[in-house]
């Protein structure tokens, strides 16, 4: 497997519950995403929840699971069950064979390219509430430089990975490099 493993997405997965864990009000608004926090974490552990199936389900596409939390479930169990999705996925990722594949729109994955969208669902929208919120935050350095490799086939090479993470999917700027306005993971196996 070329690329994240699933101890990168539990980095990640904990990363991320760690900052919004600290989050005030989960219905403050984040414009990156149309939505407040709660919106956001509920997407990114529904993602996780999805990938985990679409690696089991195999290439074909599956309708899959509907995942759904109550709308009054309290912020601290919408982050733990962010934890909860990533565990799955991470277990799934673990025991998936070389072989294994499973369907996403953008493309037909191995487990390390679930495990990188995974932890890209994880510390890109993590950031765009640190950032609504004005808190500071930056990622694990290791799970996201496997992230962007494995998902940008011509990452730029100098510099920091989360720079270019957040510029190859349209969220920051790097110096001498147009803003990148329109982007696709790369989710064939490399």
């Amino acid at each position: 497997m070329t690329g994240p493993s699933a101890a990168d997405l539990l980095t990640a997965a904990s990363a991320a519950q760690e900052l919004l864990g600290r989050v005030p009000d989960f219905a403050a608004e984040v414009p990156a995403m149309d939505g407040d926090v709660r919106k956001i974490v509920v997407h990114i552990a529904s993602c996780l929840t999805w990938y985990a199936h679409d690696l089991v389900a195999g290439p074909p596409e599956s309708v899959g699971p509907m995942p759904q939390w109550p709308d009054d479930a309290a912020p601290a169990d919408l982050v733990r069950e962010l934890g909860v999705a990533a565990g799955v996925l991470a277990r799934v990722v673990a025991t998936a064979t070389p072989d294994d594949r499973g369907w996403h729109p953008w493309g037909v994955a191995d487990a390390a390219g679930f495990a990188a969208i995974g932890i890209a669902e994880l510390v890109l929208h993590t950031h765009d509430v640190a950032a609504a919120l004005g808190l500071p935050w930056t990622p694990p350095a290791g799970p996201v430089a496997a992230t962007l490799a494995r998902l940008f086939p011509d990452p730029p090479a100098d510099g920091d990975a989360w720079a270019a993470l957040l510029w190859a999917t349209g969220r920051g700027e790097l110096p001498g490099r147009e803003r990148v306005t329109d982007w696709r993971y790369a989710m064939e196996p490399r």
